[in-house]
């Protein structure tokens, strides 16, 4: 079965309708959940999510932790309504090292919140710590546009200029917009992949995003957001959750914690190393700028305000104890799947125990070959001397046969394994039996440098009559960048002349072939090559 299957089996349990129509009382403001462990928790929200209309913000204790949970809710949900929204910045605040994939990410975030009212939303202290663009400033500086409607490509290019994007041959990176003939390309800061907007005379005849690497489309679209650069030249920052619809309800773990942290993050700022290295080189007037960028009492809040911004929304609190007296209870009865250890009997025995009282077994794997291998290890009798493989190892007496385990395989799989015990089902992960490390997968973020953008970089640099080097057919000149037909559609290709006039034209996703030509020492123009030679 599918892991989204399990959404459904979970809607069972009385806690999500019990939860679902406390939320229907506005007098109720504080809950908390007692007795959620491991990946019980997103399984629950993602099954209570189906009967709310409101967004949800999910703050975990650190990064990490939070990235298992966007992890878990994204199997479940799927990932168009289910965002994730990090830090700005690379390592810790202080050091000051913005990472452009992040903003994506973020301003994705904010816009979403603009337009629509239920999402998932998930995030950690050192995010929640950095300030965001008020709404009002966000709606001023976005540009959208839809399918159909009139507006003149000069118009268009003005305006993205007027808002800080650069106009390039080549759009790789968030920021940039290129122009040619009828296609506008733009890279908004609110998207993962570049939008391509085809124009018949003034009217937008079709939208499409598409991939940096090889210039192929992805997905048409009616109507798109394109949003600049949000991080500098404006004093009117806002916390993230001033930002938020009223009605939305935040969930957090440990909201001491969360406050201690976000207070300590204030606290240290922005340090002297990385304000030295932001002005380094910088003209007077630039430096003025990023010294009032770094002032933390306009990009940060401390703990205080933290505190002040959350009691005006509903929360939810999931962990040992909740911060004061909540409105409502619900407790949950919910064990951890254990450690076996790699050792096959004691997970024959605790699946055996489980299945003598009554239990439903579901074992989640990330692959279906992986439930084929599960199944010939525990769907029969299996003997000791059974090669187990995995690294599982039996310590009982050889030719001892263990009791069938009956099990529904799923394909995919959560974080960490548990059993609910009011239930009566078992939720365990094949990482955990074969004591496996288990890596969450963000969102995809085609925004940081890879080997491809920084060859369309360079290649964005190069002039007609460059002398450049392809690896299989030797030194050629530059002749453009140009589109050809193929199929249905057209792909971007270089031309590269060689010899007698000979021509190739070579692919985007084969750029890493090609690199400018190294001159002489005696500044002699190279000898070019014939094709076939």
């Amino acid at each position: 079965m599918d892991i989204t299957e399990l959404q459904h089996i979970y809607a069972t349990h009385p806690n999500v309708k019990g939860l679902a129509k406390q939320l229907e009382n506005s007098s109720v403001r504080t809950f908390f959940l007692g007795g959620l462990h491991a990946s019980a928790s997103p399984l629950f929200f993602s099954s209570l999510w189906q009967h709310v209309s409101q967004t949800l913000v999910f703050i975990l204790n650190d990064m990490e932790e939070a990235g298992y949970f966007y992890h878990d809710l994204t199997q479940i949900n799927g990932e168009e309504n289910v965002l994730f929204f990090p830090s700005s910045y690379r390592r810790a605040i202080k050091y000051g090292q913005k990472d452009a994939g992040n903003e994506i990410l973020r301003t994705e975030v904010l816009s979403r919140l603009q337009k629509q009212d239920s999402l998932c939303i998930v995030t950690y202290p050192e995010a929640l710590a950095e300030k965001v663009v008020s709404q009002r400033d966000l709606a001023s500086k976005t540009v959208s546009l839809k399918v159909g409607q009139c507006i003149e490509t000069e118009q268009l290019m003005d305006t993205l200029y007027q808002l800080g994007f650069e106009q390039v041959d080549y759009v790789y990176e968030p920021g940039q917009y290129a122009l040619r003939g009828s296609i506008v390309d733009v890279f908004s800061y609110a998207s993962e992949y570049p939008y391509r907007i085809d124009f018949f005379g003034d009217e937008i005849d079709s939208i499409r995003t598409f991939e940096v690497e090889n210039q192929l489309s992805r997905e048409k679209c009616e109507q798109i957001s394109i949003v600049p650069e949000l991080t500098g030249g404006n004093d009117n920052y806002v916390p993230l959750l001033s930002f938020l619809s009223d009605k939305t309800i935040v969930v957090t773990k440990d909201l001491a914690f969360l406050h201690d942290r976000i207070n300590q993050i204030y606290e240290e700022g922005f340090s002297a190393q990385a304000i030295i290295e932001r002005t380094e080189g910088a003209t007077e007037m630039e430096q003025q700028r990023i010294l009032s960028e770094m002032r933390k009492e306009i990009k940060l809040i401390n703990g205080e305000r933290f505190m002040r911004d959350i009691v005006n929304l509903r929360r939810i609190e999931i962990g040992h104890r909740p911060m004061g007296l909540p409105d409502a209870t619900l407790k949950f009865n919910i064990t951890p799947q254990p450690l076996f250890h790699k050792n096959f009997d004691l997970i024959q025995d605790s699946l055996e125990s489980y299945m003598q009282k009554g239990y439903k077994l579901y074992i989640l794997a990330d692959s279906k070959k992986q439930n084929e291998r599960l199944k010939e290890i525990f769907g029969a009798k299996a003997p000791s001397n059974l090669p187990l493989g995995g690294g599982l190892r039996s310590s009982s007496p050889k030719g001892e046969a263990g009791t069938a385990i009956t099990f529904t395989p799923v394909e995919k799989t959560l974080h960490e394994g548990f059993a609910d015990n009011d239930m009566k089902v078992c939720f365990f992960t094949d990482h955990q039996i074969f004591d496996r490390f288990h890596k969450y997968n963000l969102k995809s973020d085609k925004a940081r440098s890879g080997k491809v953008a920084l060859t369309l970089k360079e290649i964005s640099q190069f002039e007609v009559g460059d002398y450049v080097v392809h690896i299989d057919h030797g030194i050629g000149q530059f002749g453009g960048l140009l589109r050809m037909p193929q199929g249905n559609g057209f792909v971007e290709v270089i031309k590269i002349t060689y010899q007698k006039g000979d021509s190739v034209y070579v692919s985007i996703h084969s750029l890493h072939k090609v690199s400018k030509y190294k001159a002489q020492d005696n500044g002699q123009p190279p000898r070019l090559s014939q094709l076939g030679t």
